[in-house]
């Protein structure tokens, strides 16, 4: 199954707000869900990375799906992370997040082991028989140590197997070839291609890219709009302006000190510490065992905030 049409523009990877005892906080959820709508942005994906999916139960999950459906009411589509390390478990998420009303899942590779190409492949041709939805591929080297190769994307794509891409894997050589395989296919419609990098949003457009799947979108997401935007409107100088303030801005993710936590960490903190500090989240923590950023390290993405205009 296939999108009608490519599903474009600025579709945020929304973070899951945290109460201090680590159960969803539904109404800061749907605080931002309401801050990231009326921004202007294009669609919502929740239970990806910076959903810190892989941290939430089962129950976490679904409630997280079925608040953002509710919330955004058909105005929006809202993609549903259903990713897990094997086959039979992507598809029990599939079932739950759909039922939940999710308008496409997002699937990365089976992980733990190592997995073939032929493996990728069939994994996705099985979800997506399963699947009442549109299947999206996240191509995520990062967290499942396999990147998706482009010729088995466009393959599964002509198919019809595969709705689009998410491309996390800052390969944005590979990255283009999907792009333009997919744009020169006969066999292929609907496909999107989607750039999860916060930083070459302009030049991932220029290429031909859809859209973008950037997680500082939650901090500041009239700027990927805007930038979105002028990318269309062909304002390079612009495009290339909003750009470079978007990644003065990305900074943050590094205020942390890497000898006592992971970048994930670190990123994730960052972002939760920002919406706490703009007033969209009542509570800024991230899900065990990560580290919490120090009061210190908040303050400098309290400097970030304010030097670009967000406080």
């Amino acid at each position: 199954m296939t999108f009608p049409a490519p599903l474009t523009g600025v579709v945020p990877p929304v973070c899951t707000p945290l109460t201090p005892d680590r159960e969803v906080d539904v109404p800061s959820l749907l605080r931002l869900i309401d801050h990231l709508v009326e921004s202007g942005v294009h669609g919502l994906f929740v239970l990806g990375t910076s959903s810190e999916a892989a941290y939430l139960t089962d129950r976490q999950r679904r409630l997280v799906v079925e608040t953002t459906v509710a919330q955004v009411g058909g105005r929006l589509p809202v993609l549903a992370g259903a990713i897990d390390m094997t086959t039979p478990r992507v598809l029990d998420h599939v079932a739950s997040v759909t039922a939940a009303g999710a308008d496409a899942v997002v699937v990365t590779a089976p992980f733990y082991t190592r997995t073939h190409p032929a493996e990728i492949a069939r994994h996705y041709r099985l979800v997506a028989a399963a699947s009442p939805v549109p299947v999206v591929a996240y191509d995520l080297p990062s967290g499942v140590h396999t990147k998706l190769p482009a010729d088995v994307v466009l393959e599964l794509a002509a198919e019809g197997v595969l709705a689009g891409l998410k491309d996390s894997s800052g390969d944005l050589a590979g990255f283009r070839d999907v792009v333009t395989g997919a744009r020169t296919h006969p066999g292929i419609t609907g496909f999107s291609a989607l750039t999860g990098s916060e930083l070459t949003v302009d030049a991932a457009l220029a290429l031909g890219a859809d859209g973008a799947v950037p997680g500082l979108a939650n901090v500041d997401p009239h700027g990927y709009v805007r930038l979105d935007r002028l990318c269309r409107a062909g304002d390079r100088d612009g495009a290339r302006a909003e750009q470079e303030r978007l990644c003065t801005l990305f900074g943050m993710v590094r205020v942390a000190d890497p000898a006592r936590m992971g970048a994930s960490s670190s990123a994730i903190g960052a972002f939760k510490a920002a919406l706490h500090l703009r007033g969209v989240i009542d509570c800024p923590v991230t899900a065990e065992p990560q580290v919490p950023l120090s009061k210190e390290e908040v303050e400098r993405v309290r400097e970030y905030l304010a030097a670009a205009g967000l406080l």
